[in-house]
């Protein structure tokens, strides 16, 4: 039997009570799960915990923790707390991670909902005409009565007494016309966000980019965007392209670009300084006018010779 204490020598009585935490713990644990005794600590005075091997399949590393104790100048010994726990080398699952930081891109189904957080710092309250501009905004009142009074010059008569009232100059129409009647917007951390993951993915970094003979800006198959991330990113319309469809960086490139018309050619070796594939005849002796010279070729005049 090994022992093992904490802050104390552990108390006679419960470090002998093996056989009854032993019992106490084969009634907490399915029949034949419950090992060889692997230890004792005190927990305290007269407070021992005794640990038993744990046989039950998934659990390799736990042990039965079972919790002995005796009052004071008693020598009867009774059973605390029955538990299993895990060891030092135990098999552990691991640690729970929120929904929130599981998902990845692509997870999301048809019928999936996702919902967004009200504190998502990728968003931020959009313009929706409860807070009051200041006097010398664009859409302020005294702006809006200015246009009210230029439209009853034109038309007649004041917007009230028309059939339907111009909104034109008023809070809701320009932010309507400014795209900004949304409940929410993408913050600034939310377009340097994506456009730190557009151009990871569709970059001039990537390996394609790299090989390509001319980048993005200057492919006609290129979609221009509106906005900031105009300034950087187009959409793709290429369909041979691997980036159809997809946000792009404007330096950004593939084999597909509108002007990679001409494919280069293959180079061709230059001219052999000596031609050792042909045979070049060459004359044996000097032979008479009128009559054909006898040839050979390398192979016959060395043999000649020798």
């Amino acid at each position: 039997m090994s022992a093992t204490t904490r802050s104390r020598t552990p108390d006679r009585l419960c470090a002998e009570a093996i056989d009854l935490a032993r019992t106490a713990a084969e009634e907490a644990a399915a029949p034949g799960v419950v090992g060889e005794h692997s230890g004792m600590v005190s927990e305290g005075d007269r407070v021992v915990t005794h640990f038993f091997e744990c046989k039950e399949l998934g659990y390799r590393g736990w042990r039965w923790a079972v919790t002995v104790a005796r009052a004071s100048r008693a020598k009867v010994v009774t059973v605390d707390e029955t538990v299993l726990l895990p060891g030092p080398d135990a098999l552990l699952a691991p640690e729970w991670v929120p929904w929130s930081e599981r998902l990845r891109p692509g997870d999301l189904g048809p019928g999936d909902l996702l919902p967004t957080d009200a504190e998502d710092l990728r968003l931020e309250p959009g313009f929706t005409g409860e807070e009051e501009p200041p006097p010398n905004a664009a859409v302020s009142g005294e702006m809006a009565e200015l246009v009210e009074a230029e439209d009853a010059e034109v038309t007649g008569g004041t917007p009230a007494n028309l059939p339907i009232a111009p909104s034109r100059g008023s809070i809701s129409a320009v932010a309507e016309e400014l795209g900004m009647r949304r409940a929410r917007v993408l913050s600034r951390y939310g377009l340097h966000v994506a456009a730190d993951r557009w151009e990871e993915a569709f970059g001039a970094k990537t390996p394609m980019a790299q090989a390509a003979p001319a980048s993005c800006v200057s492919c006609g198959f290129l979609v221009p965007i509106g906005g900031s991330l105009g300034q950087a990113f187009g959409v793709c319309a290429n369909e041979f392209s691997p980036a159809d469809g997809r946000v792009v960086s404007l330096s950004y490139g593939c084999g597909g670009h509108s002007e990679a018309a001409v494919m280069p050619k293959t180079p061709r070796p230059a001219p052999p300084v000596v031609d050792e594939t042909k045979v070049e005849p060459f004359p044996l002796r000097p032979s008479p006018e009128g009559s054909v010279p006898a040839v050979a070729d390398e192979s016959s005049a060395e043999l000649g010779h020798s």
